[in-house]
C-alpha cells in the first residue's frame, strides 16, 4: 500500500483546458494524482439550455464513477455557482459525500475560501463570458460582500471556445482590470488556459491572481492530506493562504 493521493476531478464535457493544466501542475509529484469524470457541458450562458446543464443527477453519476477509483477527494472542477448561486456547488458537495463517501469541493468554493482567509473585498474579475453571465456573477459576490465592478470579459458563451483564447489575450485583460486597484484578481474559468500565467502576472501587477483550476487544485490537495506548497511557480496560491 503507498501513500499516493488521488484527486477526483468533475470535468465539463468541452473543456480541454483544465485536464493539462492540472498535469502540468502536478508534474514533479508522482505521489499525487488527478482523475477526471466527464458530464455534457457545451454552453455557458443564462439559457434554458445553458443552466439545464448542470442538473445535479449527471454530475452526481459522474461523481460516483470517480469514487469507483477510490479517490480521496471529488472536485467540480468548475465555475457554475458563480452565476448560479454558491448555494448551488455547496448542495452538490453534499450530495457527493452523502451518495460516495468521498468529501467534496469546488473550484469556486476553493476560491471563496481563499477570498475569506485573505480578506478580500475588492475582486477583479476576468472571464470569457457573456454580458449576463458576468453581471449574475458580479452580483452574486456583491451579495456576500465583495465588489467585483473591476471586470473584464469576452462575451463567449461556446464552452469549447473559452480555450481557444489567446494567452495575450488573457494577460490584457488582467492588466486593465489591474488598474482599477482590486486587492486581488481571478481567472474566472475552468476553461480558460491562464493558471500558467499567474506568476508572470502576479509580478507584474503585484497583486494575487486566483486561477480557478488552480484554487481546485490547491483546496483538493489540502483536502486530501497533501501540501500544496509543493506545487511550485504557478503563483502565490500555492505559497500564502
Amino acid at each position: 500500500m503507498t501513500n499516493r493521493k488521488r484527486l477526483g476531478m468533475l470535468t465539463p464535457s468541452s473543456n480541454t483546458a483544465l485536464e493539462p493544466l492540472t498535469a502540468a501542475m502536478l508534474h514533479d509529484l508522482p505521489d499525487i494524482t488527478a482523475h477526471f469524470g466527464r458530464f455534457q457541458v457545451t454552453e455557458i450562458s443564462l439559457s434554458e439550455y445553458g443552466l439545464g446543464q448542470f442538473q445535479l443527477e449527471p454530475m452526481l453519476a459522474a461523481a460516483r464513477m470517480l469514487a469507483e477509483a477510490h479517490v480521496h477527494v471529488i472536485c467540480w472542477n468548475g465555475t457554475s455557482s458563480g452565476w448560479r448561486g454558491f448555494d448551488t456547488d455547496e448542495e452538490l458537495c453534499r450530495q457527493i459525500t452523502e451518495e460516495t463517501g468521498v468529501p467534496a469541493t469546488t473550484s469556486v468554493l476553493a476560491l471563496n475560501d481563499v477570498l475569506r482567509d485573505t480578506g478580500v473585498e475588492q475582486l477583479g474579475l476576468v472571464t470569457p463570458y457573456s454580458h449576463g453571465v458576468q453581471d449574475a456573477i458580479v452580483a452574486n459576490y456583491a451579495k456576500s460582500g465583495i465588489d467585483c465592478s473591476a471586470e473584464r470579459h469576452l462575451d463567449i458563451e461556446v464552452n469549447f471556445d473559452f480555450a481557444e483564447v489567446e494567452e495575450s489575450v488573457i494577460e490584457e485583460m488582467v492588466r486593465d482590470v489591474a488598474k482599477a486597484g482590486p486587492q486581488a484578481i481571478t481567472t474566472f474559468s475552468t476553461n480558460l488556459k491562464s493558471a500558467q500565467l499567474a506568476e508572470k502576472l502576479e509580478a507584474e501587477t503585484g497583486l494575487p491572481v486566483y486561477d480557478t483550476v488552480s484554487t481546485a487544485l490547491w483546496k483538493s490537495m489540502k483536502m486530501a492530506g497533501a501540501d500544496p506548497a509543493r506545487v511550485s511557480g504557478w503563483g502565490r496560491l500555492f505559497r500564502e493562504p
